[in-house]
C-alpha cells in the first residue's frame, strides 16, 4: 500500500469522525458513503459460518450503512482511539458501542467487549477497505436484554426479525464473499 502525508490522513480520520457523529445524530448512517472510494469494499465477520461483505460506494451505502445500520438509530459508536500509520495508509480505530436507552437503575446499555475498525486509506479523503470486528455473542446478549426489557426500538425489533430469514443482502457464508475478509495488501 502507498505511503500518504501524515497530515492528509489525520485530516480523513477527523472528517470520518464528524460524519460518525453527524450519523448518530441523524440515526443515519448512509451519508458516510460519500467517504468510500467508488470500488471500496466493507465487510466483517458474523460467526463460524457467515460473513458480510458490501462492494462499490452505492452497495456500502444501501446495505452497509443502510439496511445493516437500520434501526440503530439511539445508538452511538464513540471512538476511543484511532492509530494512523501513513506509511501503510492504514487505520485502525477502537470503538464502543452504547445506546442512548438506559436500564431501570440508569446504567446504560452497551454491547460489551472490544469494538473497532480498520481502513485502508485510498487518497483524495476516501477509503478503500473497511473492516469491522466486534463480538457478535455480546451484541446479541444486549439486544435480547433490550427486548426482554422492553427497550428495542421498533426498527432494531424490525432489523432483528429481518435478520431470521436467508438472502439477505451483502451475507455469504465463510470464503464466499464476492471480496475476501482480509483484503489483500
Amino acid at each position: 500500500m502507498p505511503a500518504y502525508p501524515r497530515d492528509e490522513m489525520e485530516e480523513m480520520v477527523e472528517r470520518w469522525l464528524q460524519a460518525n457523529k453527524d450519523a448518530e445524530a441523524a440515526g443515519d448512517w448512509s451519508p458516510m458513503a460519500l467517504l468510500f472510494a467508488e470500488d471500496a469494499t466493507y465487510g466483517w465477520n458474523y460467526g463460524p459460518q457467515n460473513e458480510f461483505m458490501a462492494i462499490g460506494r452505492a452497495e456500502i451505502g444501501a446495505v452497509a450503512l443502510g439496511l445493516e445500520m437500520g434501526g440503530l438509530d439511539g445508538w452511538e459508536y464513540p471512538y476511543q482511539e484511532m492509530l494512523i500509520d501513513e506509511k501503510k495508509g492504514q487505520v485502525v480505530g477502537f470503538w464502543k458501542q452504547v445506546a442512548t436507552a438506559t436500564r431501570a437503575d440508569g446504567s446504560p446499555y452497551e454491547v460489551a467487549g472490544i469494538g473497532g475498525s480498520w481502513f485502508g486509506y485510498g487518497g483524495d479523503f476516501q477509503w478503500r477497505f473497511q473492516r469491522d470486528w466486534f463480538d457478535y455473542g455480546n451484541a446479541a446478549a444486549i439486544f435480547l436484554e433490550m427486548m426482554g426489557d422492553g427497550t428495542l426500538s421498533e426498527g432494531m425489533t424490525a432489523r432483528m426479525h429481518r435478520s431470521l430469514g436467508d438472502g439477505l443482502p451483502g451475507h455469504y457464508d465463510i470464503g464466499q464473499a464476492p471480496a475476501p475478509l482480509w483484503p489483500p495488501a
